[in-house]
């Protein structure tokens, strides 16, 4: 059952901190690589850069909730959030018709 996991490749799963300028403060935060690669993906699909992306979120979490308690989990809940709604989409050609599932 678990072999599916177990095989990925280590990379996946690797952490690596990047400094991001948040509020002109620099702080670092250590996410794996597979994370990383979601939040490219999200901010590509936003126009935007990474770090710029992490800043407006973290700017919208404070407005919501008045702090950001873990930075980390909240981007890699992002992360969740965001692949669990695009398997949810439905498929569309570059048109933007629907697309019959295979």
């Amino acid at each position: 059952m678990c072999h599916i996991f177990a095989q990925q490749p280590q990379e996946n799963y690797e952490s690596v901190t990047r400094s991001i300028r948040i509020g002109g403060h620099i702080t670092s935060v250590r996410l794996e690589n597979t994370f990383w690669r979601i939040l490219d993906d999200i901010a590509a699909s936003e126009g935007t850069s990474v770090a710029k992306f992490i800043t407006t979120l973290h700017d919208e979490v404070l407005l919501c909730h008045g702090e950001v308690q873990n930075l980390a989990s909240l981007l890699r809940c992002s992360c969740l959030l965001y692949v669990s709604r695009k398997v949810n989409e439905p498929a569309t050609s570059t048109t933007g018709h629907l697309v019959a599932a295979e």
